[in-house]
């Protein structure tokens, strides 16, 4: 069985993890966004501790060696890129290539969003309701201003970047069901089997 992985990244509040959901609906892909080790690890360590990122990273690591060597149709993987710093490009390089060894075809999907949309999707229902480090929305803003301005989130148009199958978006104005089927149709993702 071909698998598949689907790494969508894009700034805070672009909508990674609800495009996410939505290509899970139409394939039979699994959804792994960001938050879902982050939420579990900040239960138990302050981001400035060591151990924080020492779980983090143990929890995806394990997360991706069992969907990569198991028997299951694929992954989508959420994850805010700094396109500034090399460290990323190898971090998802690595992902990319345990996938690969294991015989899966992986695609990545950079999305994009007006600022003053991003702010407005801060606050959404969906999600507050999965990202509890988010409810704060003082800080949750204060942070998406903040980490803007120290890293590049976005790649700029026309940047080569290092991903053999990748396709940029501009979600500002689309809904996410509509972006969860332009990947679907753009890297002919099989649909979901009954």
């Amino acid at each position: 069985m071909s698998k598949t992985l689907v790494i969508i990244l894009g700034p805070h509040a672009v909508g990674k993890m609800t495009v996410g959901q939505e290509l899970a609906k139409i394939t039979d892909l699994r959804l792994f966004h960001n938050h879902m080790s982050i939420e579990l690890t900040r239960k138990l360590f302050a981001h400035s501790e060591k151990e924080w990122s020492v779980l983090n990273e143990t929890i995806r690591k394990t997360v991706f060696e069992l969907f990569a060597k198991g028997d299951f149709p694929g992954l989508i993987f959420t994850y805010m890129c700094a396109f500034d710093m090399q460290s990323e490009f190898d971090y998802l390089q690595n992902v990319i290539d345990l996938f690969k060894s294991n015989d899966s075809n992986c695609y990545v999907v950079e999305l994009c969003a007006d600022f003053e949309e991003r702010l407005v999707r801060n606050k959404s229902e969906n999600r507050l309701l999965h990202k509890e480090s988010k409810r704060n929305l003082e800080w949750s803003e204060a942070e998406m201003r903040k980490t803007s301005e120290k890293y590049r989130l976005n790649s700029y148009d026309g940047e080569s970047l290092p991903f053999e199958n990748y396709i940029k978006i501009d979600n500002t104005t689309l809904a996410p069901d509509e972006v969860a089927k332009m990947i679907q149709t753009h890297f002919a993702i099989e649909g979901r089997k009954e």
